[in-house]
């Protein structure tokens, strides 16, 4: 994939109507409807100023949540324009439906520096379709396309993919930084270049370990889908989560590793209970030889030890997934140690969306890292190797 692509600042913006796609996709209390988090706002005001003050009119976009094609007024993105419009210190007009009458004559009167936001764009089917109609559509209000949404760039929608037919199409400041940061510890990491993979499953993470195997100089692994591996090696490991339908695959994995001569660590001891609960006991055991009414919830004391003398020398690290149930307290030790461990390395250090990105976020350790990727399942498919429709599609 090239990750070389035109930015906002290669094109020029001054009275230009731009389509802006954003990730306002935030989550949002059940009962009050209000903002829980704005990170995601927030992280599109760099793009939205630069393209104001630079006299473009912007016409913003997202999605949020799933309303499946249909009209959902508890998923409405009007939350999103009265905090954006705070945050901004400019009124933010609110269109009332997506390619409707309303939001067509809004984009129509729209001047240079003005801002609008269009209505949930999953409220049309068409949207995560792709239709060429729905796209040409959006794409005839603006004579421009930024792309500013890096969580939805492994999706080909209208709104990401299907305008890009119709306008020219560059990044935001945003999405520019993931491909400038996350591209070149790709195919230029400074060495030792270390990646540390948790979270539950295997198979969530089978093309990301294939390609960091030909770039990594040392896995580590922890979290759920350690314990499959632990398994395809003939450990016990009790009651603890495991993908059988993919032992072969892990094998097969552990060989490749081998071959390649790139070590593949796995946890020495692990932190386990007999229930899956805050507040079960915590009981130290060797990872191989989990009791059988025992469930792995963490890494334990030399598994962090071992993991943390591999980081510390460390050019370059990039971790995806927790190394336990890391929401439980007493099972956080492991995540914690690893986020501690890279906020004090002086590795270029990045931490792929997800999980992760929350655990980093919630240990107030997110300034202290590189780079924290703003999308899950495209941070993945980025560490995969695999062209995002979101990216191939933007100007080289």
């Amino acid at each position: 994939m090239n990750y070389q692509k035109k930015s906002v600042e290669h094109v020029p913006v001054a009275g230009k109507r731009v389509l802006l796609r954003c990730d306002f996709n935030v989550p949002l209390d059940k009962k009050t409807g209000k903002i829980m988090d704005n990170t995601r706002i927030s992280a599109s005001l760099p793009t939205i100023r630069y393209l104001l003050q630079n006299g473009a009119a912007v016409i913003a976009c997202s999605h949020l949540g799933r309303p499946k094609g249909e009209w959902n007024p508890a998923l409405s993105l009007a939350p999103v324009a009265a905090l954006l419009s705070e945050l901004l210190g400019q009124p933010v007009k609110m269109a009332k439906d997506v390619i409707g009458p309303d939001a067509m004559a809004l984009a129509a009167q729209l001047k240079p520096g003005e801002i609008m936001l269009l209505e949930n764009l999953r409220y049309h089917k068409e949207e995560e379709k792709n239709d060429p109609q729905f796209a040409k559509t959006l794409a005839d209000m603006a004579d421009l396309f930024v792309s500013d949404a890096f969580g939805t760039c492994h999706r080909a929608h209208a709104s990401t993919v299907g305008v890009a037919a119709y306008l020219p199409a560059v990044c935001g400041f945003l999405l520019n930084r993931e491909l400038e940061v996350m591209g070149n510890v790709l195919t230029n990491p400074k060495h030792p270049f270390i990646a540390v993979l948790g979270g539950a499953k295997v198979s969530d993470k089978i093309g990301v370990i294939r390609n960091l195997l030909e770039k990594a100089d040392t896995i580590l692994v922890g979290g759920g889908m350690a314990y499959t591996f632990l398994k395809a090696q003939g450990g016990e490991i009790g009651a603890s989560l495991c993908e059988p339908d993919k032992l072969d695959y892990a094998k097969e994995i552990l060989a490749l590793a081998a071959e390649k001569n790139t070590p593949l660590l796995l946890p020495i001891d692990t932190v386990a209970a007999a229930a899956f609960s805050p507040d079960a006991e915590p009981v130290l055991v060797p990872s191989r030889s989990i009791p059988t009414d025992l469930m792995g919830m963490d890494i334990g004391p030399e598994t962090i030890k071992s993991f943390q003398s591999v980081l510390r020398t460390a050019g370059a690290v990039v971790w995806n997934g927790p190394m336990g149930v890391f929401e439980f307290p007493a099972f956080s030790t492991g995540t914690r140690s690893i986020a501690e461990t890279m906020a004090q390395s002086s590795a270029v250090t990045i931490v792929g969306g997800g999980d992760s990105a929350a655990a980093v976020d919630q240990l107030g350790l997110a300034d202290k890292m590189t780079h924290i990727s703003t999308g899950g399942g495209a941070s993945l498919e980025f560490l995969e190797g695999i062209e995002l429709p979101g990216i191939a599609c933007l100007q080289d």
